[in-house]
């Protein structure tokens, strides 16, 4: 039987906590004013279309800053790129509870963006530096379990304190109060490592990145798995609401709930991946499994919930959710195996960024769609269909996960981690 003969040192433990908590702050933040919005709407007096205008405003600096973020992580200290975006970011929401028009919130909001924007090359980076294939599963499933807790927390708990507070409070107390993890973060973060391998040494090149299958494999399938993402964090509360007609109160906590078990999924599926490799499973079974199974799930249970009753739509909605976690918990770990040390900022950044242009679609196509239609049944039919390109994708488009086997660069090139 095969087993692991590297093990996680307490500090590594230390880091894999603070960048799981960063990530969480990182989805309450991004999360915050869609939560905050119909307070601000009348209390700034905008319009509808200035407040779309506003809650998409993140992912214009956010997406496409993503392949510049991930060049960058490949050449300086990846872990200095993250503490800076992690203080712009904190001070940006922090602000935000300070101003009173449209443009500067408008602002803030792209800054917010820049800041978040080396959040995922950094995190790729760091784990594919300090974590060992058989333990990346549990690395990106912290990682993913942020992720999907973040949302859910700032919908039950911000929710509240908004309505107990106001929203300026919480704004501004959150970024202040954020900005500790920087302490901690300064203290335990990984060493500086190089991040060339033998054979080859730097980044690859862009066009050498674009001319792989696998690149675009991981592209599309994160796409998909965002698309699902963006389509709970954004429509989830109103689908809940309106269409199924549930109190305010009802919504966050079944909201709360099915986050908090798809965070729960997403750690247990990084861990249990991480054990299936070492029983002798092979990365590419075992994390497509993971992430092409749990896509398709997602997309079936979320399918099934426009088509039930309400009883049985709550129960779908949560394994929807739980089965979100699962794969979320594999995606970066794909990733960051195919590139490399020497490549995971490049890779995730361009990944990250034809990622989140779901976050773009999904919530404007699923307004068009209930718009046009009255009702959510299609808005759902057209994320299963999305699910089942990406699971498509990650099973079949996607090659072995291994490490590509990079052309050769000019010795002295190699990235500094």
């Amino acid at each position: 039987m095969k087993t692991s003969t590297v093990q996680l040192t307490g500090k590594l433990l230390a880091v894999l906590v603070l960048l799981g908590i960063s990530v969480f702050i990182n989805y309450i933040d991004r999360g915050n004013l869609s939560i905050a919005a119909p307070m601000l709407k009348d209390e700034l007096r905008i319009s509808a279309t200035q407040l779309g205008i506003l809650l998409s405003a993140f992912f214009w600096t956010y997406a496409c800053l993503q392949p510049i973020a991930g060049w960058l992580v490949d050449r300086v200290n990846v872990n200095w790129v993250i503490a800076g975006g992690f203080f712009l970011w904190s001070a940006a929401t922090a602000a935000t509870g300070l101003v009173r028009t449209f443009s500067m919130l408008f602002a803030l909001r792209l800054l917010l963006g820049i800041g978040e924007s080396v959040a995922y090359p950094s995190y790729s980076k760091i784990i594919a530096l300090n974590f060992p294939e058989e333990h990346r599963g549990l690395a990106n499933s912290v990682i993913s379990a942020g992720l999907v807790l973040g949302p859910g927390m700032g919908m039950l708990v911000g929710g509240t304190l908004m309505g107990r507070f106001g929203w300026r409070p919480v704004f501004l107390v959150l970024g202040l109060v954020s900005l500790l993890w920087l302490v901690p973060w300064i203290k335990w973060m990984p060493k500086a490592r190089a991040s060339s391998t033998p054979g080859t040494t730097g980044a690859p090149s862009l066009a050498e990145f674009l001319r792989l299958r696998s690149a675009w494999g991981s592209c599309v399938g994160l796409f998909s798995a965002n698309y699902v993402g963006y389509f709970l964090i954004t429509w989830l509360p109103f689908y809940l609401v309106r269409e199924r007609h549930f109190t305010m109160s009802t919504m966050a906590r079944i909201g709360g709930l099915a986050y908090l078990l798809g965070a729960c999924s997403s750690t247990f599926s990084g861990w249990l991946s991480d054990r299936w490799i070492m029983s002798g499973g092979t990365p590419t079974r075992v994390r497509k499994t993971f992430t092409g199974g749990g896509l398709i799930l997602a997309g079936t249970f979320l399918g099934l919930a426009a088509a039930t009753g309400p009883r049985t739509c709550l129960v779908m909605l949560v394994l929807g959710v739980v089965s979100f976690g699962v794969t979320s918990s594999n995606v970066w770990a794909i990733t960051q195996t195919l590139a490399g040390p020497q490549a995971a900022g490049r890779w995730t950044g361009f990944q990250n960024f034809i990622g989140n242009l779901a976050g773009v679609v999904a919530p404007a196509l699923t307004g068009f769609v209930v718009g046009r239609t009255g009702h959510f049944y299609w808005a759902f039919a057209i994320l299963l269909a999305v699910t089942i390109m990406g699971t498509l994708s990650w099973v079949y488009l996607v090659g072995p996960v291994e490490q590509v086997a990079w052309h050769k660069k000019v010795q002295g090139r190699a990235a500094a981690g």
